[in-house]
């Protein structure tokens, strides 16, 4: 495996096969930057690398893994490091969800879940944030969502994840910021990509594209900002769900996610 000219920035994104993922890749590549890419599916994770290659001419390193599956983060950083390699950007994108009622979802579904958005998520961050703190320099973006702020009916543990990831984000933000490291966490709301097809559920009206919400991560990190919400929609969205009750909140959502299971389910 061919290692990548040291003399460029390297960014790491999992997840980065399909939709923000995705796109993220484009924007890095198209900006110089060398990418090591990480998803399960490794004809997709071809065909990125096959695409970046060609037409941004950067260097890509691809890794096959499915980061749902205990000890996936460690065996991912043992990688990076047998490849002699300094990650400069940690892009914390690979997330999954499920959509039903909760105690009808297998167990395995929602420990995979918790194994992929939260554990994976945190045991990454903390193995190359101390490599970042070596450096004295880093940077991390972690995706969130909207649901971060909202309970979620029909997706209850995908909803709690999140509001993990933005606590936790929003944490470490203020403890690395020391070291010269930043921490960026983007909530998008709904977003055209396979991820609701893969939750059950089906596509929300008025989506985002998802190089819209992949550019507004872009930005927003190089800017060092700690945390964006792409659109004015989910921004209101947010607003108001801080100003109603939980119960009301919650009631609310449960509308919406039934309309969008049912749709799925008549298809």
């Amino acid at each position: 495996m061919k290692q990548i000219d040291k003399k460029r920035e390297t960014v790491l994104i999992t997840g980065a096969s399909t939709g923000i993922g995705y796109e993220l890749s484009k924007i890095f590549a198209q900006n110089g930057y060398d990418l090591i890419i990480v998803a399960r599916d490794l004809r997709k994770l071809m065909e990125v690398e096959k695409e970046l290659r060609e037409k941004y001419g950067t260097q890509v390193i691809i890794i096959n893994k499915d980061l749902s599956y205990p000890n996936s983060a460690y065996e991912l950083y043992e990688e990076v490091l047998n490849l002699n390699m300094n990650i400069d950007i940690l892009v914390n994108n690979a997330g999954a969800g499920a959509s039903g009622l909760f105690h009808e979802i297998d167990y395995d579904i929602d420990n995979k879940i918790i194994q992929l958005n939260m554990t994976s998520l945190t045991n990454l961050t903390k193995l190359f944030s101390k490599m970042m703190i070596k450096n004295k320099r880093g940077k991390i973006l972690n995706v969130a969502s909207t649901g971060a702020y909202q309970p979620g009916p029909y997706t209850a543990v995908y909803y709690a994840t999140k509001a993990y990831v933005l606590s936790f984000s929003e944490a470490i933000y203020n403890e690395l910021k020391d070291y010269g490291i930043t921490v960026t966490t983007i909530c998008p709301g709904a977003t055209k990509s396979e991820f609701s097809k893969r939750a059950g559920k089906a596509q929300i009206k008025g989506s985002m594209e998802a190089k819209k919400v992949a550019l507004a991560a872009f930005l927003a990190l190089k800017k060092n900002k700690r945390l964006v919400i792409p659109g004015i929609q989910n921004k209101i969205a947010i607003i108001v769900s801080k100003l109603l009750p939980g119960n009301i909140t919650a009631k609310a959502i449960r509308k919406i996610q039934d309309k969008l299971i049912n749709k799925t389910d008549q298809h």
